[in-house]
């Protein structure tokens, strides 16, 4: 059965503030921003790559295994190197990992390191590893038009790396995923890709979101999302611990707090110097929620992501980490 047993996480050095926005745009106001959204800062890439970013994350978290030992590695990256080959078998090289460790890439956001769990799982509770090594990447920035000062407000880089072993104990939930592709549009960059493969200057080549439609489609679907984990994983709000969504803005997750009925104090909220990095803002949350104290172990923690697909999903997880 799996356990996470270790988490850690990495940012980039250069920071970008709402102050520095503010000089991009006159109508832009930092504090009315940070206010809205609570965030106030967030980690930026120069010249570095998701790549860099995992290698740094998982070298921090290599140092406290064996590295023999790990059987797979999976990363989640909207950021890769190449088209082709997968990054995460350059990552494997790089981390001087054993030539007979599996290595995948797959393509999701905001709901990544729910899939990548639940895909960490199927490959322990089907012997094909005992231990697997999930990797979230992003550089969603770079995908940002830089007078874009409103998705500027909200993303920023980072990468995690987080062990699921095998354990006695189940320590991964059951889960519930959902898709709506009748979304993809709202939040999309429409060239580069094979269908529109060239970029022609204009603002379809940068990310683009629709927000409204986001928070709608979120404050819609993600309340009954939470009901059906909790049941499919025979637990109630008054049973879990604690809860990490994923971190997409103050705004949108106080509004999904209190619809799911959730108290402030099993609520994990705090992305001020961080802002939204996509796959990346789950383990985050889990890894500063431990530091914090407000998660420990053998606590029963609610996590759900959701987002660009429209993906979205989630399980209830019990923390028993080594860190």
């Amino acid at each position: 059965m799996p356990n996470i047993t270790h988490i850690e996480t990495y940012y980039p050095k250069k920071i970008l503030s709402n102050y520095d926005l503010e000089d991009i745009d006159d109508g832009y106001d930092a504090e009315k921003v940070t206010k809205k959204l609570g965030i106030r800062n967030r980690f930026v890439v120069d010249k570095e790559t998701a790549l860099d970013l995992a290698v740094r994350a998982c070298e921090k978290l290599v140092k406290k295994v064996d590295v023999s030992s790990i059987d797979y590695i999976i990363l989640c990256t909207q950021s890769p190197e190449y088209f082709l080959p997968t990054t995460a078998c350059i990552l494997q090289h790089k981390l001087g990992l054993s030539t007979n460790c599996g290595a995948f890439d797959f393509n999701l956001g905001c709901s990544g390191y729910i899939y990548g769990l639940s895909l960490a799982k199927g490959l322990i509770c089907s012997n094909q590893a005992k231990k697997v090594l999930l990797v979230t990447s992003e550089t969603y920035t770079k995908h940002i038009n830089q007078k874009d000062v409103a998705n500027r407000s909200i993303f920023g880089d980072a990468a995690t790396a987080t062990l699921i072993e095998y354990s006695e104990d189940d320590n991964l939930g059951e889960f519930v995923v959902g898709t709506d592709g009748s979304g993809a549009e709202h939040l999309i960059i429409k060239n580069g890709g094979l269908k529109n493969p060239n970029k022609d200057g204009t603002d379809n080549d940068y990310l683009y979101m629709n927000g409204p439609e986001i928070f709608n489609f979120t404050i819609n679907s993600v309340p009954s999302l939470v009901q059906k984990i909790l049941d499919r994983n025979d637990q109630c709000v008054d049973t879990i611990d604690y809860s990490v969504f994923h971190q997409a803005n103050e705004f949108m997750l106080k509004h999904l707090r209190k619809k799911c009925k959730i108290p402030k104090d099993k609520f994990y909220l705090n992305m001020k110097n961080v802002g939204n990095t996509v796959s990346s803002t789950i383990p985050i949350g889990l890894k500063a929620a431990m530091e914090e104290k407000l998660i420990r172990n053998k606590n029963k923690v609610l996590i759900v992501g959701f987002g660009v697909g429209y993906s979205y999903g989630g399980t209830v997880i019990t923390l028993n980490t080594k860190d």
